[in-house]
């Protein structure tokens, strides 16, 4: 017998039926839809880019010195022997495709979103994979702070929708080039000043990433973190301006934010405004998204300078929530159990139910007897069953079942008199 092949280590399916709740396509689409609906009435439009790229889109765009790129990206050379990268993140795809056809010539006021598998070689964990997927959006064109204050509100509308409630927005401002610069130097003095109590990664980073220090897990990094000099101390009176403005609009749109010194993210195409939404639910992955201001990182990948923010938010990690919180119907809103000699009536009927309302109809199709279809009903969740026998076809009436309370309903057998039915039974 053949060795039976597994997915690879942290890379998942996501199936009708699994015993993970939140790996479930009902859960899933749960997320997507909403999140869809949400982004969708802000203006934004959804982009397809691709999975793959030029390695050197991300280590000019992320950044050489960042974790991503120096350590998690899955780099290959081609036939052609290019160096090409799975993406690791969406944004350096969306800037690349942004440049690539003019859109700052053209009509730089974009409102882009997106949703698709990232890829990073990385230990898996809860909330954390080698394949993962994210949702994103990205706003191209926009310098003012409402732009800002409305894509974190948008980020957290997602997360009302989908009835979430242990989730925190925190933001944070990095400031412009001169306030980072600043910052840096007074970040490196600190460090140095407590270099016998960092990890060796934070070391290393005093030369090449000092702001990666504040987001160190180490316990004791932590701990020295928490006591660093704040960048609001380095802000250049625009910076603070800016980051002023937001916050208010924050509060005008009921946000209930947490102002996060520590919060600089792990991306170098940063600056001024960032910002995640967190959770005590995940562990230690609490991050449910996140995002940022990156003015500019078009301008670092060959295109005009234009202002630009976005986020990305994990479908993994929304799933995770929402199947621990909620019970989410995935089965047919109607089952059309045939008897024999009722088939094709069965199929006629169910396409008029499924054209006249926006209704999940299954039909057995195994020809199996009664009793057997009832078990597949209730196996696949089904809200109603429809039997069909000879009986019913004549009186072209049939008994419609609620299979929750074991109630039924005579019902004509026609497609606008179920859909009727339907929706006064459900509503």
């Amino acid at each position: 017998m053949s060795e039976i092949l597994h997915a690879v280590k942290g890379m998942n399916d996501v199936l009708p039926e699994t015993a993970e709740a939140f790996l479930s396509t009902a859960v899933w689409d749960k997320v997507i839809d909403t999140a869809r609906r949400v982004i969708e009435g802000y203006g934004y439009r959804q982009v397809l880019i691709p999975i793959v790229e030029e390695t050197a889109l991300f280590a000019r765009g992320i950044g050489e010195g960042t974790d991503i790129v120096s350590k998690e990206m899955y780099t290959f050379s081609d036939r052609g022997e290019r160096s090409l990268t799975l993406r690791p993140e969406g944004t350096a795809g969306c800037v690349r495709a942004f440049i690539e056809h003019g859109f700052a010539k053209t009509d730089p006021v974009q409102k882009w979103w997106y949703i698709g598998p990232m890829f990073r070689a990385e230990r898996p964990q809860k909330g954390r994979y080698r394949q993962f997927y994210q949702i994103g959006a990205e706003l191209y064109g926009a310098s003012d702070p409402a732009a800002d204050a409305e894509v974190i509100v948008m980020m957290w509308r997602i997360c009302q929708a989908l009835g979430l409630k242990d989730v925190t927005p925190r933001v944070n401002t990095l400031g412009d080039k001169e306030s980072r610069d600043r910052y840096r130097d007074v970040l490196r003095g600190y460090m140095r000043a407590n270099v016998d109590t960092l990890c060796d990664a934070c070391k290393a980073r005093i030369e090449t990433n000092p702001l990666r220090f504040l987001d160190c897990k180490n316990p004791a990094c932590k701990e020295v973190a928490r006591k660093a000099p704040d960048i609001m101390e380095s802000l250049s009176a625009q910076s603070r301006a800016h980051f002023d403005k937001v916050t208010t609009y924050l509060r005008d749109c009921g946000l209930a934010y947490v102002r996060d010194a520590a919060l600089v993210r792990g991306l170098d195409y940063y600056s001024e405004t960032t910002f995640e939404l967190t959770t005590s639910a995940l562990g230690a992955q609490d991050a449910v998204g996140g995002g940022g201001r990156y003015d500019g990182l078009i301008e670092e990948l060959g295109g005009t300078p234009t202002p630009a923010i976005g986020f990305a938010m994990g479908v993994e990690r929304l799933a995770l929530l929402v199947a621990a919180t909620q019970q989410v119907a995935s089965g047919p809103h109607l089952f059309i159990a045939p008897m024999a000699g009722a088939e094709s009536f069965a199929l006629q009927l169910a396409d008029a139910v499924r054209t006249g309302g926006p209704y999940r109809v299954e039909v057995d199709v195994t020809g199996r007897k009664l009793k057997g279809q009832m078990r597949r009903a209730d196996k696949v969740g089904a809200r109603f069953a429809l039997v069909l026998g000879e009986d019913e076809i004549a009186r072209r009436h049939g008994n419609l079942k609620d299979l929750r309370v074991s109630s039924t309903s005579d019902v004509a057998l026609t497609g606008d008199a179920i859909c009727a039915a339907l929706a006064k039974l459900i509503a």
